[in-house]
This record gives C-alpha cells, structure tokens and sequence, in this order.
C-alpha cells in the first residue's frame, strides 16, 4: 500500500514538473529570448502580485534587461506574453497591420461591470467601431469649443476655492493630485453631465464627484490586488465577482443619467454638456434614445476624464514647483497670450499657448499616466525585427508595449531624466522617433477622449500659473519612487507643493 501511495505521489509530482516545463518553455521553443526570474504559476508576476513593484515597472525591469533584443518573452501567470522593443515592431502593431492586435488585452465581465463593458477600450468589431464614431463626434472641433463653457466655468470655481485656502496664511500646502482631482471631478459633472460636482466644497459632500472615484481608484493594497486580478486572471476575478466599477458607482451614474433625462424631458433649456451632445447625436440619427447605452458612454467620460487627466496635471505641477525657469516661462506665454484675446481665458487662447504643449509633453514623457500598454493577437501575424528574431503570433497571445521605458529609453532622448520642453519645440519634434512617445497610444486605438483631456489640462494650468506660484514642499519624498500599490502611475508619498499668489 505505502508504494502504491509513493508512486502516485511520484507520478503526480512529475506531470505536474512536466507541466510546467511545458508551458514555462514556451518562448524558448520558438527562439525567443525570454525575462529572468519566472516562478511556477506566477510566471513574472510574483513581484507585482506580493506589491513590491508595479507591472509598468516591471515592464521597464525587462526591457533595460534586454536591450540587444526586439523582442523579449515573459509570463502573466500561465500566459505567455510579448513585449515589444522596437519602435518599427510598434508600428507594425498599433498601426500598420492593426487589424491583427486591434484588441486591448483586458477583459471586464459583462455581467460584474455592464457599463464598463461597453466602454470602446474594451469593446470590439463593430461595437468598437460605432462607439469610437460616437465620441470622435463628441469631441470635435465644434462641440470642444462648447464643452470649453463649462470648464471655463469650473476654472472660475477653482480659483475661487484657492482663494479660500491661502486666505488665513498666503500660503496652502497641498498634495497635487488630491487638489487636481478636485479639477477633473468638477469638469466631469459640469462639462460632463451638465450637474454640480460638489468638489470644490469645503465638507465632503455625499454626491462629491472626485470623492465618488477617488476610493475605486487611489492606491492601496486591496485596489491594487482587485485589479490584478481583473488584469491578470479574468476567470479568478469572475469567479469571486470582482468588479472594476463598484455598484455604488455604478448605481449612482445611472441614477444622475436617469434624473438627467428626466429633467431635459421637461425642460427645454440648451445645454452645454457631453450629455446634450449624445442625445442630439441619437436624434439627428432619428434613433430611439438607449439609456443604456448613453449611460456606459456617461460613465467613460466620467472615468477617463477624472483619473487620466489629474494624474498628468499633478506630474506637470510637480515639474513647475521643482523647474521654476520653466514656470515663468510658462507664465509669461499664459499672461502674454490671454492679453492678445482680450485679457480672458478663451478656447482660442489655449489654442495659442504652444509652450504649454511642450510643457505637458515632456511632463507625459518623463512620468506618462500609463507605463505600459497591452494588446491581444486576433489574427496570426509575424514579427520580423531587426535583429533577426522572429515570431509568428498567435490570436489570444498577449502584447506588451513598455511606453515608460520608450519615453526614457537614452537610444531616443538623450539624458532622459531631464526636464526639458525644449524637445518637443517646433525645430526638435520632428527628430523624435515615432513609436517612442506615446502618452495617448498611437493609430486606431489612440486615446478618444485626447482632445478635451487636452483641453481641461491646459484650462487648469493656465488658471493655476497666472496667478499662483507653486514650490516644492519638503513633504515630498525625493527621489520620487512609484507605487506598486496601483495600475497606473502614483508617487509614494504624494507630490506636495506650497501655492502662493504670484
């Protein structure tokens, strides 16, 4: 009896070897150089998943690891994954053969997350392609220029509420992405929604939109593990109901939507707002309005527009405090610019401040929102890079592009930890290679909602730099290091500034 028990433990022992070898060899058997340190089951992500590090760091580990390669292989648990180096591959991938990785590798279950499902970053086919129609719409030329009424609104309410704080002291210390968040949270009710955001108020407010977000999305351990697992192992995160949206906020966007239409029914008032300009889209298509549908479009404006957005503006603040060479430059062209028309802030003053381009560029480059992005195969296609290595991808085979790394990579921007805007100057932009700067994507996929993310950033800089200075407070931890506590990009610690009137 006892050997019959030791040989099933042998036997099962050494299938289970077997099975490892067999899926931890995978790179190895199709010529591909593959990432240090994989640990059965957990392939790569053993560091990621115990929070010692963040994917996009890890992501920037192997691709520093690997730099005489196009390509590099490293495993998402039991997946394996490709990460791409070479710009001209980057190309091939998010633009030129599109059709072949035109899915973004994240899966949301309709039945945990029905609005976040239909939102056209994980959408599909022809789902995908009237969803993009939709908000290319949404955001032309025309309706920014609407849009731009009600942020110049909430810039107003910005000022107003840094009055108030540097009131008793003249001086308010604040930690940026806290105060940004404020910002983006009112664009997002006003310009959004057509409603009052309660972000700027001195109580938190129950119906606070920055507030509503900030605890689904701010770094910490039990965010950081949900959203692991909605990342890396979909059937776990299905299985134990894991929802990238909460129902509270889930209930609650569709109880502003609902109460929304409502009072557009009984009133006919013109409204300048994302809101408005779905519905009038669905009327000059002579289609039945779908709350559904205008709902998940509701709750990506919501999304996109808040975290995005205050993540970028609180690197740029923290570049201003730590540059400020670079913050009375920039203040002289908001000051300058604004006299030229008529001593207002208008949509095409913001237009006109180019220098504020360079500023948010370099500022995207050296610390992007998202350090990484990734792509699944949908059609077999082969990669062929420069070096000689080849790969013919299969569908469902998961694609890695290291944006972090690209945008710091010495090859293309000489001494990379330097704050310059200058690289992004009219005679120097034209040398940066394409495919190494990608805050937004590139091709078919490039971030929708670019323009008014643009639009209200340049809003909150100009109403912030023309009239306050800010400087670095000693709260801040230098250097900065990033949490591993969250998927997108996140100081530990904060970045703090002291605000003062200029």
């Amino acid at each position: 009896m006892a050997w019959s028990w030791l040989t099933f433990v042998v036997g099962a022992l050494t299938l289970l070897i077997l099975y490892f070898v067999n899926i931890y060899t995978y790179w190895k058997r199709h010529g591909i150089p593959t990432a240090k340190g994989v640990v059965p089951y957990l392939g790569h992500l053993l560091p990621v998943l115990t929070l010692r590090t963040s994917i996009a760091e890890m992501v920037r580990k192997i691709y520093a690891e690997n730099k005489n390669h196009s390509m590099i292989g490293f495993y998402k648990m039991r997946s394996p994954t490709l990460l791409i180096r070479e710009p001209q591959l980057i190309k091939t991938i998010l633009q030129s053969n599109f059709s072949s990785f035109h899915k973004n590798d994240m899966v949301v279950h309709p039945e945990l997350d029905p609005l976040a499902a239909k939102n056209p970053f994980l959408t599909v086919g022809d789902v995908w392609t009237v969803g993009r129609k939709r908000f290319t719409y949404a955001f032309s030329g025309l309706r920014l220029k609407m849009l731009f009424v009600a942020v110049n609104g909430v810039c107003k309410k910005f000022e107003d509420f840094l009055e108030k704080r540097l009131k008793p002291s003249g001086k308010y210390e604040v930690e940026l992405k806290n105060l940004f968040s404020r910002f983006t949270g009112e664009v997002v009710a006003n310009a959004g929604f057509g409603v009052e955001g309660y972000c700027m108020d001195d109580e938190m407010h129950s119906k606070s939109f920055d507030q509503l977000v900030r605890g689904m999305l701010q770094p910490g351990w039990r965010n950081a593990l949900a959203h692991a697992a909605i990342v890396f192992i979909p059937e776990i995160s299905k299985v134990l109901k894991i929802a990238f949206v909460p129902k509270k906020v889930d209930r609650f966007v569709r109880n502003v939507v609902s109460e929304n239409l409502e009072m557009r029914r009984k009133s006919s008032i013109p409204r300048n707002d994302f809101l408005q300009v779905m519905i009038d889209l669905d009327k000059s298509e002579g289609k039945t309005l779908d709350e559904e549908q205008l709902t998940a479009e509701a709750l990506t404006f919501y999304i996109d527009g808040y975290e995005t957005s205050s993540i970028t503006l609180s690197f740029v603040g923290y570049q201003l405090a730590t540059h400020p060479d670079v913050q009375e430059k920039l203040r002289n062209e908001v000051t300058s610019t604004i006299a030229k028309h008529g001593g207002t802030l208008t949509f095409d003053a913001l237009k006109d401040m180019t220098y504020m381009d360079q500023v948010i560029s370099e500022s995207q480059r050296v610390y992007p929102a998202a350090g990484f992005m990734s792509k699944q195969c949908t059609e077999e296609f082969e990669l062929q890079g420069s070096d000689g290595l080849c790969f013919r991808v299969k569908p469902g085979t998961s694609i890695c592009i290291p944006v972090h790394a690209l945008h710091t990579d010495p090859e293309y921007w000489p001494d990379p930890q330097v704050f310059d805007p200058e690289r992004f100057s009219n005679d120097r932009k034209q040398s940066i290679q394409k495919m190494t700067f990608l805050p937004f994507g590139e091709g078919p996929r490039i971030c929708l909602g670019m323009r008014i993310a643009i639009l209200q950033m340049k809003a909150c800089i100009a109403t912030l730099v023309r009239s306050y200075k800010l400087e670095l407070s000693p709260k801040t931890q230098l250097p900065l290091r990033l949490s591993a506590k969250y998927f997108l990009t996140a100081p530990i610690g904060g970045l703090w500034v002291n605000i003062t009137k200029v």
